[in-house]
């Protein structure tokens, strides 16, 4: 016996495929963000890769704007926590994982999605006086930029503060490097640094 489907009409999202939706929206915008670039990739791409429509990612986010804040977000949380583990599982003192610190970007360096920091890609892209991602970018930082702190303090220098800076300076500029080389190996030149000061 043959059974029949009735096609329904739609049927109010719930909170499931609503977050479901959301997170496809924030992967694809992600991936194509970090690769493309924000400005080179508009919202057809976007929703065509998360398989959603239009009106879903206006609801959900309000505008790209919105999408491009919710995608630094989830960007940033996800490298903080991968990066802040990866540290504490480190060996050593706070001036091993100091320097270890370079160990572990040289992996994310040699990742196949691999696109730089998304946070200064985002604030070169935009107008230097708008501070809607450079706040963001900030928050982000200040997060990291603590727990090295943590470390410089932990060693006894006495300018730690200074060192964490230092430390800081050398992991953004290795970031760079290694985004326009494609040598993940700038992360050892920083490394090699790194020791010198800590």
């Amino acid at each position: 016996m043959s059974t029949v489907t009735i096609e329904q009409g739609p049927q109010p999202e719930n909170s499931t495929s609503q977050q479901s939706a959301r997170n496809r929206l924030i992967n694809a915008a992600s991936d194509l963000f970090c690769r493309y670039g924000i400005n080179a990739t508009g919202i057809e791409a976007v929703i065509e890769a998360a398989g959603t429509a239009k009106a879903t990612l206006y609801k959900t986010f309000g505008s790209k704007e919105g999408l491009i804040e919710a995608v630094l977000e989830a960007e940033g949380k996800a490298w903080r926590d991968w990066f802040i583990h990866e540290i504490n599982s480190y060996p050593g003192d706070a001036k091993a994982k100091l320097i270890g610190i370079f160990d572990i970007l040289e992996i994310w360096f040699a990742k196949d999605r691999f696109f730089g920091c998304p946070f200064i890609n985002a604030v070169g892209e935009f107008d230097k006086k708008d501070t809607r991602y450079k706040e963001i970018a900030l928050s982000h930082k200040t997060i990291v930029m603590h727990k090295i702190a943590q470390l410089a303090q932990e060693t006894g220098d006495p300018d730690a503060n200074d060192l964490a800076h230092q430390i800081g300076l050398l992991i953004d500029g290795a970031i760079v490097a290694a985004l326009i080389t494609g040598n993940p190996q700038m992360a050892r030149v920083a490394r090699n640094a790194a020791a010198k000061v800590v």
